[in-house]
Protein backbone atom coordinates (compact mmCIF):
# COMPACT_ATOMS: atom_id res chain seq x y z
CA UNK A 1 0.00 0.00 0.00
CA UNK A 2 1.21 3.54 -1.03
CA UNK A 3 0.17 4.80 2.74
CA UNK A 4 3.24 3.04 3.64
CA UNK A 5 5.99 4.00 1.68
CA UNK A 6 8.56 6.30 2.47
CA UNK A 7 10.41 7.10 -0.59
CA UNK A 8 10.06 4.40 -2.57
CA UNK A 9 10.83 2.19 0.77
CA UNK A 10 7.98 0.25 2.40
CA UNK A 11 7.47 -0.60 6.32
CA UNK A 12 8.32 -4.16 7.63
CA UNK A 13 9.37 -5.73 11.45
CA UNK A 14 12.01 -8.34 10.86
CA UNK A 15 12.96 -10.69 14.30
CA UNK A 16 13.12 -14.14 15.88
CA UNK A 17 11.33 -14.84 19.25
CA UNK A 18 11.12 -17.42 21.71
CA UNK A 19 8.04 -19.34 19.55
CA UNK A 20 10.84 -20.54 16.78
CA UNK A 21 14.22 -19.88 18.29
CA UNK A 22 15.48 -21.44 21.61
CA UNK A 23 17.23 -19.50 23.97
CA UNK A 24 20.73 -20.69 21.91
CA UNK A 25 20.28 -19.16 18.75
CA UNK A 26 18.29 -16.29 20.45
CA UNK A 27 21.33 -15.42 22.39
CA UNK A 28 23.63 -15.33 18.65
CA UNK A 29 20.88 -12.47 17.74
CA UNK A 30 21.36 -10.79 21.19
CA UNK A 31 21.94 -7.15 20.71
CA UNK A 32 23.70 -5.00 24.31
CA UNK A 33 23.51 -1.29 24.02
CA UNK A 34 26.71 -0.59 22.13
CA UNK A 35 25.57 -2.91 19.57
CA UNK A 36 22.36 -1.59 18.77
CA UNK A 37 24.10 2.27 18.92
CA UNK A 38 26.03 0.68 15.87
CA UNK A 39 23.59 -0.75 13.91
CA UNK A 40 21.90 2.23 14.15
CA UNK A 41 24.75 4.18 12.95
CA UNK A 42 25.14 1.99 9.85
CA UNK A 43 21.30 2.43 9.39
CA UNK A 44 21.53 5.94 8.99
CA UNK A 45 24.22 5.91 6.41
CA UNK A 46 22.77 3.33 4.53
CA UNK A 47 19.35 5.49 4.41
CA UNK A 48 17.25 3.56 6.32
CA UNK A 49 14.69 5.63 8.61
CA UNK A 50 11.66 5.07 11.14
CA UNK A 51 13.93 2.30 12.84
CA UNK A 52 13.77 0.76 16.07
CA UNK A 53 15.60 -1.38 17.59
CA UNK A 54 14.71 -4.04 20.57
CA UNK A 55 16.22 -6.82 22.11
CA UNK A 56 15.03 -8.95 25.07
CA UNK A 57 15.75 -12.19 26.60
CA UNK A 58 12.61 -13.38 24.32
CA UNK A 59 13.52 -11.45 21.33
CA UNK A 60 15.17 -9.56 18.83
CA UNK A 61 13.36 -7.17 16.50
CA UNK A 62 14.43 -4.68 13.92
CA UNK A 63 11.43 -2.51 12.65
CA UNK A 64 11.83 0.48 9.83
CA UNK A 65 11.72 1.73 6.31
CA UNK A 66 13.52 0.11 3.85
CA UNK A 67 13.50 -1.42 0.03
CA UNK A 68 13.78 -4.96 0.79
CA UNK A 69 13.71 -6.54 4.18
CA UNK A 70 16.78 -8.34 3.51
CA UNK A 71 18.30 -4.55 4.20
CA UNK A 72 17.25 -5.15 7.66
CA UNK A 73 18.14 -8.54 8.07
CA UNK A 74 21.70 -8.08 7.10
CA UNK A 75 22.11 -4.97 9.30
CA UNK A 76 21.23 -7.74 12.15
CA UNK A 77 23.42 -10.19 11.27
CA UNK A 78 26.58 -8.22 10.99
CA UNK A 79 25.93 -6.77 14.30
CA UNK A 80 25.39 -9.80 16.19
CA UNK A 81 26.59 -13.26 16.25
CA UNK A 82 24.05 -14.89 13.89
CA UNK A 83 23.87 -15.78 10.31
CA UNK A 84 21.19 -15.26 7.74
CA UNK A 85 20.66 -18.91 7.15
CA UNK A 86 20.21 -19.06 11.10
CA UNK A 87 17.85 -16.44 11.03
CA UNK A 88 16.00 -17.76 7.66
CA UNK A 89 15.02 -21.01 9.89
CA UNK A 90 13.56 -19.17 12.67
CA UNK A 91 12.70 -16.01 11.64
CA UNK A 92 9.42 -13.51 10.82
CA UNK A 93 9.15 -10.91 8.38
CA UNK A 94 6.16 -8.58 8.42
CA UNK A 95 4.98 -6.17 5.82
CA UNK A 96 3.13 -2.67 6.17
CA UNK A 97 -0.42 -3.65 8.00
CA UNK A 98 0.62 -6.76 9.16
CA UNK A 99 4.16 -5.33 10.63
CA UNK A 100 1.64 -2.12 12.23
CA UNK A 101 -0.47 -5.37 14.02
CA UNK A 102 2.58 -7.12 15.18
CA UNK A 103 3.89 -4.34 17.13
CA UNK A 104 0.83 -3.81 18.65
CA UNK A 105 0.42 -7.41 20.03
CA UNK A 106 3.98 -7.31 21.04
CA UNK A 107 3.99 -4.12 22.54
CA UNK A 108 0.34 -4.94 24.59
CA UNK A 109 1.58 -7.96 25.86
CA UNK A 110 -0.51 -10.26 24.09
CA UNK A 111 2.60 -12.13 22.26
CA UNK A 112 5.47 -11.85 25.41
CA UNK A 113 6.39 -15.53 26.66
CA UNK A 114 4.49 -14.63 29.98
CA UNK A 115 1.31 -14.11 28.77
CA UNK A 116 0.60 -10.11 30.00
CA UNK A 117 4.81 -9.26 30.94
CA UNK A 118 4.13 -5.82 29.91
CA UNK A 119 8.57 -5.13 30.11
CA UNK A 120 8.55 -5.10 26.81
CA UNK A 121 6.70 -1.81 26.42
CA UNK A 122 9.60 -0.05 28.38
CA UNK A 123 11.80 -1.30 26.02
CA UNK A 124 9.78 0.12 22.92
CA UNK A 125 10.45 3.45 24.53
CA UNK A 126 13.84 3.36 25.21
CA UNK A 127 14.40 2.21 21.57
CA UNK A 128 12.52 4.99 20.14
CA UNK A 129 14.54 7.56 22.16
CA UNK A 130 17.87 6.00 21.15
CA UNK A 131 16.73 6.24 17.77
CA UNK A 132 15.30 9.60 17.84
CA UNK A 133 18.54 10.65 19.46
CA UNK A 134 19.95 9.41 16.24
CA UNK A 135 17.66 11.36 14.32
CA UNK A 136 16.35 7.97 12.66
CA UNK A 137 12.26 8.34 13.73
CA UNK A 138 10.02 10.10 11.63
CA UNK A 139 6.08 11.03 12.25
CA UNK A 140 4.76 7.67 11.23
CA UNK A 141 7.35 5.72 13.64
CA UNK A 142 6.60 8.17 16.63
CA UNK A 143 2.57 8.15 15.83
CA UNK A 144 3.09 4.15 15.89
CA UNK A 145 4.52 3.86 19.37
CA UNK A 146 2.56 6.66 20.98
CA UNK A 147 -0.36 4.29 19.71
CA UNK A 148 1.21 1.09 21.01
CA UNK A 149 1.71 2.53 24.65
CA UNK A 150 -1.51 4.09 24.57
CA UNK A 151 -3.01 0.64 23.63
CA UNK A 152 -1.14 -0.86 26.70
CA UNK A 153 -1.94 1.68 29.32
CA UNK A 154 -5.89 1.37 27.75
CA UNK A 155 -5.43 -2.61 28.43
CA UNK A 156 -3.49 -2.48 32.05
CA UNK A 157 -6.13 -0.02 33.47
CA UNK A 158 -9.43 -1.79 31.67
CA UNK A 159 -8.32 -5.84 32.20
CA UNK A 160 -6.00 -7.53 34.03
CA UNK A 161 -4.35 -9.19 31.78
CA UNK A 162 -1.04 -7.96 33.60
CA UNK A 163 -2.99 -8.93 37.51
CA UNK A 164 -0.82 -10.98 39.77
CA UNK A 165 3.13 -11.92 40.16
CA UNK A 166 3.73 -14.01 36.97
CA UNK A 167 7.40 -12.84 35.51
CA UNK A 168 10.92 -14.51 35.03
CA UNK A 169 11.78 -13.51 38.17
CA UNK A 170 8.87 -14.44 39.77
CA UNK A 171 8.80 -17.86 38.17
CA UNK A 172 12.46 -18.60 39.07
CA UNK A 173 11.80 -17.93 42.61
CA UNK A 174 8.48 -20.09 42.11
CA UNK A 175 10.92 -23.51 40.82
CA UNK A 176 12.81 -22.70 43.89
CA UNK A 177 9.89 -23.47 45.98
CA UNK A 178 8.47 -26.32 44.33
CA UNK A 179 11.71 -28.30 43.82
CA UNK A 180 13.70 -27.22 47.11
CA UNK A 181 12.66 -28.17 50.58
CA UNK A 182 13.26 -25.98 53.95
CA UNK A 183 14.39 -23.39 51.18
CA UNK A 184 14.16 -20.61 54.13
CA UNK A 185 17.72 -22.57 55.40
CA UNK A 186 19.80 -23.14 51.95
CA UNK A 187 22.55 -20.36 51.13
CA UNK A 188 21.75 -18.48 48.06
CA UNK A 189 23.89 -16.65 45.60
CA UNK A 190 22.06 -13.88 43.22
CA UNK A 191 25.05 -13.02 40.38
CA UNK A 192 24.21 -10.03 38.49
CA UNK A 193 22.32 -7.49 39.84
CA UNK A 194 20.71 -5.60 36.80
CA UNK A 195 16.79 -5.46 36.48
CA UNK A 196 16.35 -9.26 35.84
CA UNK A 197 18.37 -9.58 39.38
CA UNK A 198 16.55 -6.91 41.74
CA UNK A 199 13.00 -8.43 40.49
CA UNK A 200 14.85 -11.74 41.81
CA UNK A 201 16.48 -10.90 44.64
CA UNK A 202 12.72 -8.64 45.78
CA UNK A 203 10.67 -12.03 45.33
CA UNK A 204 13.04 -14.30 47.00
CA UNK A 205 13.23 -12.02 50.08
CA UNK A 206 9.24 -11.60 50.20
CA UNK A 207 8.62 -15.30 48.94
CA UNK A 208 11.25 -17.60 50.74
CA UNK A 209 11.70 -15.85 54.34
CA UNK A 210 15.44 -16.75 53.50
CA UNK A 211 17.89 -14.51 55.20
CA UNK A 212 21.37 -16.34 53.78
CA UNK A 213 21.17 -13.99 50.72
CA UNK A 214 24.24 -12.83 49.14
CA UNK A 215 24.41 -10.67 46.00
CA UNK A 216 28.07 -10.39 43.75
CA UNK A 217 28.12 -8.03 40.87
CA UNK A 218 30.64 -7.00 38.69
CA UNK A 219 30.26 -3.39 39.84
CA UNK A 220 30.34 -4.09 43.41
CA UNK A 221 28.36 -0.39 44.34
CA UNK A 222 25.15 -1.78 42.06
CA UNK A 223 24.90 -4.68 44.22
CA UNK A 224 25.65 -2.70 47.62
CA UNK A 225 22.87 -0.36 46.92
CA UNK A 226 20.18 -3.41 46.31
CA UNK A 227 21.91 -4.82 49.62
CA UNK A 228 21.48 -1.88 51.49
CA UNK A 229 17.92 -2.15 51.13
CA UNK A 230 17.17 -5.44 52.01
CA UNK A 231 20.23 -5.94 54.45
CA UNK A 232 21.70 -8.75 52.32
CA UNK A 233 25.68 -10.13 52.20
CA UNK A 234 27.62 -8.43 49.14
CA UNK A 235 31.17 -10.21 48.17
CA UNK A 236 33.32 -8.95 45.50
CA UNK A 237 32.90 -10.70 42.20
CA UNK A 238 36.79 -12.09 42.50
CA UNK A 239 35.37 -14.16 45.68
CA UNK A 240 32.97 -15.59 43.31
CA UNK A 241 34.45 -19.23 43.27
CA UNK A 242 34.54 -19.49 46.77
CA UNK A 243 30.62 -18.44 47.27
CA UNK A 244 29.42 -20.99 44.55
CA UNK A 245 31.58 -23.26 47.16
CA UNK A 246 29.42 -23.30 50.29
CA UNK A 247 26.05 -22.31 47.77
CA UNK A 248 23.16 -24.50 47.46
CA UNK A 249 21.37 -22.15 45.02
CA UNK A 250 22.73 -20.01 42.43
CA UNK A 251 21.15 -17.69 40.72
CA UNK A 252 22.69 -15.89 37.54
CA UNK A 253 21.72 -13.19 36.26
CA UNK A 254 24.13 -11.19 34.49
CA UNK A 255 24.22 -9.99 30.87
CA UNK A 256 27.79 -11.15 29.54
CA UNK A 257 28.04 -12.63 25.55
CA UNK A 258 29.32 -15.20 26.87
CA UNK A 259 29.08 -17.76 29.83
CA UNK A 260 30.02 -16.37 32.92
CA UNK A 261 29.84 -20.08 34.71
CA UNK A 262 31.35 -23.22 33.65
CA UNK A 263 32.19 -26.72 34.83
CA UNK A 264 36.02 -25.38 35.98
CA UNK A 265 34.73 -22.62 38.45
CA UNK A 266 32.62 -25.71 40.28
CA UNK A 267 34.23 -27.36 42.94
CA UNK A 268 30.71 -28.99 44.73
CA UNK A 269 30.43 -31.25 47.07
CA UNK A 270 26.94 -30.88 47.66
CA UNK A 271 24.31 -30.29 45.80
CA UNK A 272 24.03 -27.12 43.66
CA UNK A 273 20.55 -25.80 41.78
CA UNK A 274 21.43 -23.19 39.03
CA UNK A 275 19.32 -20.94 37.53
CA UNK A 276 19.99 -18.87 34.42
CA UNK A 277 17.99 -16.09 33.96
CA UNK A 278 20.64 -15.03 30.80
CA UNK A 279 20.21 -14.16 27.38
CA UNK A 280 22.59 -15.22 25.83
CA UNK A 281 22.92 -18.53 28.65
CA UNK A 282 25.42 -17.22 30.73
CA UNK A 283 25.98 -20.98 32.20
CA UNK A 284 27.95 -23.28 30.08
CA UNK A 285 25.80 -26.66 29.15
CA UNK A 286 28.81 -28.50 30.70
CA UNK A 287 27.99 -27.90 34.26
CA UNK A 288 25.85 -30.68 33.90
CA UNK A 289 28.74 -33.16 33.67
CA UNK A 290 29.37 -33.12 37.55
CA UNK A 291 26.99 -35.11 39.18
CA UNK A 292 25.65 -32.83 41.95
CA UNK A 293 24.69 -29.76 39.42
CA UNK A 294 21.43 -29.21 38.31
CA UNK A 295 20.66 -26.39 35.92
CA UNK A 296 17.22 -24.64 34.79
CA UNK A 297 17.66 -21.99 32.18
CA UNK A 298 14.67 -19.15 31.76
CA UNK A 299 13.20 -20.75 28.37
CA UNK A 300 11.88 -23.75 31.27
CA UNK A 301 10.90 -21.14 34.19
CA UNK A 302 8.50 -19.58 31.37
CA UNK A 303 6.57 -22.09 30.58
CA UNK A 304 5.38 -22.51 33.98
CA UNK A 305 1.99 -22.02 34.03
CA UNK A 306 -0.21 -21.67 36.96
CA UNK A 307 -3.95 -20.38 38.41
CA UNK A 308 -2.69 -16.63 37.27
CA UNK A 309 -2.01 -17.25 33.96
CA UNK A 310 -5.07 -19.20 33.13
CA UNK A 311 -6.87 -16.42 34.95
CA UNK A 312 -5.11 -13.74 32.61
CA UNK A 313 -6.14 -15.49 29.18
CA UNK A 314 -9.51 -14.36 30.09
CA UNK A 315 -8.52 -11.09 29.41
CA UNK A 316 -7.44 -11.63 25.78
CA UNK A 317 -10.72 -10.75 24.07
CA UNK A 318 -10.81 -7.58 25.81
CA UNK A 319 -7.59 -6.03 24.81
CA UNK A 320 -7.83 -6.96 21.83
CA UNK A 321 -10.74 -5.55 21.39
CA UNK A 322 -8.87 -2.28 22.77
CA UNK A 323 -6.01 -2.88 20.31
CA UNK A 324 -8.58 -3.38 17.14
CA UNK A 325 -9.95 0.20 17.99
CA UNK A 326 -6.59 1.65 18.61
CA UNK A 327 -5.01 0.38 15.42
CA UNK A 328 -7.89 1.23 13.64
CA UNK A 329 -7.29 5.07 14.70
CA UNK A 330 -3.66 4.74 13.73
CA UNK A 331 -4.70 3.18 9.96
CA UNK A 332 -7.25 6.24 9.55
CA UNK A 333 -4.49 9.04 10.91
CA UNK A 334 -2.16 7.51 7.96
CA UNK A 335 -5.00 7.57 5.16
CA UNK A 336 -5.42 11.13 6.12
CA UNK A 337 -1.48 11.27 6.06
CA UNK A 338 -1.45 9.57 2.41
CA UNK A 339 -3.97 12.62 0.72
CA UNK A 340 -2.69 15.35 2.72
CA UNK A 341 -0.16 16.54 -0.03
CA UNK A 342 -2.69 16.62 -2.39
CA UNK A 343 -5.19 18.48 -0.01
CA UNK A 344 -2.30 20.88 0.42
CA UNK A 345 -2.13 21.35 -2.99
CA UNK A 346 -5.49 21.84 -4.00
CA UNK A 347 -5.51 24.43 -1.93
CA UNK A 348 -2.38 26.05 -2.94
CA UNK A 349 -3.88 25.72 -7.00
CA UNK A 350 -7.13 26.88 -5.96
CA UNK A 351 -5.70 30.14 -4.42
CA UNK A 352 -3.87 30.59 -7.33
CA UNK A 353 -6.87 30.34 -9.20
CA UNK A 354 -8.73 32.90 -7.00
CA UNK A 355 -5.80 35.92 -7.18
CA UNK A 356 -5.91 35.63 -10.87
CA UNK A 357 -9.84 36.27 -11.25
CA UNK A 358 -9.67 38.80 -8.32
CA UNK A 359 -6.69 40.46 -10.35
CA UNK A 360 -9.03 40.70 -13.54
CA UNK A 361 -12.02 41.71 -12.06
CA UNK A 362 -10.47 44.41 -10.00
CA UNK A 363 -8.44 45.54 -13.89
CA UNK A 364 -12.54 45.47 -15.01
CA UNK A 365 -14.19 46.76 -12.59
CA UNK A 366 -14.59 50.45 -11.50
CA UNK A 367 -16.25 50.17 -7.82
CA UNK A 368 -14.70 46.86 -7.28
CA UNK A 369 -14.52 45.91 -3.52
CA UNK A 370 -11.38 44.10 -2.54
CA UNK A 371 -12.45 43.11 1.05
CA UNK A 372 -15.65 41.56 0.53
CA UNK A 373 -14.40 39.61 -2.91
CA UNK A 374 -11.50 38.04 -0.28
CA UNK A 375 -13.93 37.31 1.76
CA UNK A 376 -16.16 35.84 -0.24
CA UNK A 377 -13.79 33.82 -2.11
CA UNK A 378 -11.91 32.30 0.61
CA UNK A 379 -15.23 31.10 2.33
CA UNK A 380 -15.74 29.38 -1.40
CA UNK A 381 -11.91 27.65 -1.12
CA UNK A 382 -12.50 26.03 2.65
CA UNK A 383 -16.26 24.60 1.77
CA UNK A 384 -14.40 22.83 -1.12
CA UNK A 385 -11.89 21.95 0.35
CA UNK A 386 -14.04 20.40 3.23
CA UNK A 387 -16.12 18.72 0.54
CA UNK A 388 -12.58 17.29 -0.81
CA UNK A 389 -11.52 16.01 2.57
CA UNK A 390 -14.77 14.83 3.50
CA UNK A 391 -14.66 12.43 0.80
CA UNK A 392 -11.00 10.88 0.82
CA UNK A 393 -11.73 10.91 4.74
CA UNK A 394 -15.34 8.62 4.33
CA UNK A 395 -14.36 6.74 1.03
CA UNK A 396 -11.01 4.88 2.11
CA UNK A 397 -11.69 1.68 -0.67
CA UNK A 398 -11.40 4.53 -3.64
CA UNK A 399 -8.78 7.04 -2.18
CA UNK A 400 -6.18 6.16 -4.54
CA UNK A 401 -8.52 6.81 -7.60
CA UNK A 402 -9.79 9.77 -6.25
CA UNK A 403 -6.30 11.50 -5.30
CA UNK A 404 -5.42 10.54 -8.81
CA UNK A 405 -8.55 12.02 -10.66
CA UNK A 406 -8.07 15.35 -7.93
CA UNK A 407 -4.19 15.53 -9.21
CA UNK A 408 -5.64 15.13 -13.15
CA UNK A 409 -8.49 17.62 -12.78
CA UNK A 410 -6.89 20.08 -11.44
CA UNK A 411 -3.13 19.39 -12.71
CA UNK A 412 -1.87 18.89 -9.39
CA UNK A 413 0.68 16.21 -10.23
CA UNK A 414 4.04 18.24 -9.57
CA UNK A 415 2.76 20.39 -7.13
CA UNK A 416 1.43 17.26 -4.79
CA UNK A 417 5.01 15.82 -5.33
Amino acid sequence: MESFISKGRHFYVIGLSYKKADAKIRGHFSLNEDAKSKLLKQAKKEGIEGILVTSTCNRTEVCGFAAHPFQLIKLLCEHTHGTVEEFEKVAYVYKSKQAISHLFRVGTGLDSQILGDFEIISQLKTAFAHSKKLGLTNAFIERLVNAVIQASKRIKNETELSSGATSVSFASVQYILNHVENVSTKNILLFGTGKIGRNTCENLIKHTQNKHITLINRTKDRAEKIAGKFQLTVKNYADLQAEIRDTDILIVATSAQNPTINKELLYCKKDLLILDLSIPKNVAENVTDLPNVSLVHLDQLSRITDETLLRRKKFIPHAEAIISETELEFNQWLETRKFAPTIKALKKKLGMMKDAELDFQRKKLVDFNDEQAEIVSNRIIQQIMKRFANHLKEDSDSTDESIELIQKVFQLEEQAR
